[in-house]
């Protein structure tokens, strides 16, 4: 399957709080979306593994991307390895994005940098035509994603670009949702975290608001870019 957006992430759920809103109207506008989940967040303070997968599935359908898949890595533990980086090569080849959507690079969760270097190494590497890897037995081809955008999350970082996602924010919020074990719910007997009080809902909306206020719209979504973003003409600044 050959995709146009690959998005890899550390954990069930980053995508949903970082990019969903991209997520979702990039295949209302017919591109083939595809993520990956590097681990289970299995360490996370509520929840379990088997639950977060649950989440993310139901999340992932309400997306509507191709698939939703996830690398087994370790939680809070994983490493930015050789062996890593061929899982995800392999992937990349697999697939054959032109773009790669992955965590920030600077983050409150080590876990988000880890991953957003890891990626990019592994782009890199996809592309390198004597680097060997296999699938189902096979030689697969070099392939290197045109650019990789790396989310924002949690900790602010100046954006390259922001993207309008105003009238997909009530959706993201509903793909958000799909986490009951992550985020607020007043029913929930779970120990407290940092992410499950109303104040950080608050705050996911607040940043939303702040990056559209940016480009002068309801809700946006900020993104660092891997390289200077082109543009075929003057008006494309203005959104056209």
């Amino acid at each position: 399957m050959k995709l146009d957006i690959l998005v890899i992430m550390a954990h069930p759920d980053d995508a949903e709080l970082s990019c969903s809103g991209t997520i979702i109207s990039s295949v209302k506008m017919g591109l083939k979306v595809g993520m990956i989940d590097l681990t289970k967040g299995e360490l996370g303070t509520r929840g379990n593994e088997t639950i977060r997968i649950k989440e993310a599935n139901n999340s992932a359908k309400l997306m509507q991307v191709e698939f939703r898949d996830n690398l087994n890595l370790k939680d809070s533990l994983f490493k930015i390895s050789n062996k890593n980086k061929l899982k995800i090569v392999q992937k990349i080849r697999q697939y054959r994005p032109n773009i790669v959507i992955t965590n920030s690079i600077k983050d409150r969760h080590p876990d988000h940098e880890k991953a957003s270097n890891l990626v990019n190494d592994a782009c890199f590497i996809s592309g390198l035509r004597k680097f060997k890897s296999m699938q189902d037995d096979i030689y697969q081809e070099s392939w290197r994603p045109e650019i990789i955008l790396f989310s924002i999350q949690d900790s602010y970082v100046e954006p390259d670009f922001i993207i309008d996602v105003s009238k997909y924010f009530k959706d993201k919020l509903k793909t958000i949702s799909c986490f009951k074990s992550q985020f607020y719910d007043s029913k929930s007997i779970e120990p407290k975290s940092y992410i499950s009080s109303k104040h950080f809902m608050k705050f996911i909306e607040s940043r939303s608001i702040e990056f559209g206020h940016a480009i002068g719209v309801d809700h946006g979504e900020g993104f660092k870019s891997s390289k200077n973003i082109r543009i075929n003409n003057i008006y494309n600044i203005l959104g056209r």
